[in-house]
């Protein structure tokens, strides 16, 4: 079987070694003669997967003992309400970074709780780019600042982060999450959904300063971030697989030599694209500025509606999955997301020339 050229913006491409392993024990995991989907959650066999998994990722982003790891559910969606329902009180503000559509979801959940800003924006500029961080200015009596590391739609990324606050920084990290080096004690709450660099689609990760972690009997239980911390993430039953895959995904990550071998990757992957579309003599034009292009998903533009239809069609009968650009932006969007083969974005390179020497 041939694997198709996946780059999908999510759920994205896993990695064949992930599936390759699941598949091993999809009938019988750990001889308990019964499928990891079947285990109870509160089994001793279902446990160790899902402390392994905390511990795996623990290491390999160096998360500090005074932080909590979560795994939930809802994905990030679902974090726009958690955050400012466990740290939005009524005589605070939070502040929000707009850099994307997500971006402005997440602020938009966080209105319907209290009290919200807009910190800064690049929304004037339909988005090409990340504002400097050094010039975003919050109160010391906000709540948080809030920022969306990766802008999937845009095809933007923080390369800085905001530095001296004096509050909370909270991130959105769903889309890049674990694909370079990053200092976690710069951050109190990290989120991401898993589907595009951790795992599967069902499970959300949450890093979390330990002293964010308050109980609060006025909130939802199941949207209080106590409930699941004093739990280890088991008050109701987790998503068991996606937990069981992010652990083989994470297990995958180690043996590509931790993030910074992953990066290395990652870099040369963004690398091979953005050099075809800055050499193509404005055939292709990429959407974000140079200094705030993601890499993890490349957008770009062909020089008219009915080539760029041209070039997606075959790129289709070519085996590309994935290249539709957003509906907001248009064009086209590669995701090159850790699972992503450096040989799959070298074919789409290469693809790229030979569709302009053709055109």
């Amino acid at each position: 079987m041939k694997r198709a050229y996946n780059f999908n913006a999510g759920p994205a491409a896993l990695p064949e070694w992930v599936l390759q392993e699941a598949q091993k024990s999809w009938m019988d995991f750990n001889n308990t003669g019964m499928s990891i989907m079947e285990l109870s959650h509160r089994s001793k066999d279902y446990e160790a997967v899902h402390n392994e998994a905390k511990s795996l990722l623990a290491c390999l982003l160096s998360i500090p003992d005074d932080y909590e790891i979560l795994f939930l559910q809802g994905g990030a969606s679902l974090q726009f309400t958690m955050v400012p329902m466990n740290l939005l009180a009524d005589d605070k503000t939070g502040y929000y970074a707009l850099t994307g559509v997500w971006a402005e979801k997440a602020l938009k959940e966080a209105a319907k709780v209290g009290k919200t800003e807009t910190a800064v924006s690049s929304k004037d500029d339909n988005y090409t780019y990340i504002p400097d961080p050094a010039e975003i200015e919050v109160p010391e009596n906000a709540a948080y600042l809030h920022i969306t590391t990766n802008n999937t739609i845009y095809g933007t990324q923080w390369h800085k982060f905001p530095t001296g606050l004096k509050v909370p920084l909270i991130a959105d990290m769903s889309s890049d999450i674990l694909s370079t080096p990053l200092d976690i004690k710069n951050f109190d709450i990290i989120y991401a959904g898993a589907q595009k660099n951790l795992g599967p689609s069902g499970v959300t990760v949450v890093i979390i300063k330990k002293e964010l972690i308050k109980k609060n009997p006025e909130l939802p239980t199941m949207l209080s971030y106590e409930t699941h911390a004093s739990s280890n993430s088991l008050f109701n039953t987790p998503p068991t697989l996606a937990i069981y895959l992010l652990s083989l995904v994470l297990k995958w990550a180690e043996n590509q030599g931790g993030i910074e071998g992953i990066a290395a990757i990652n870099n040369q992957k963004a690398e091979t694209l953005y050099h075809v579309i800055d050499n193509s003599e404005g055939f292709y034009k990429g959407h974000a500025v140079k200094d705030s292009r993601s890499k993890m998903n490349v957008t770009f533009t062909l020089q008219s509606d009915e080539l760029t239809k041209k070039f997606l069609d075959e790129a289709k009968l070519a085996g590309f999955v994935g290249l539709n650009g957003h509906r907001s932006v248009g064009g086209c969007r590669a995701s090159i997301y850790n699972a992503v083969p450096l040989e799959h974005v070298e074919a789409l390179a290469q693809f790229m020339k030979n569709f302009q020497q053709n055109a």
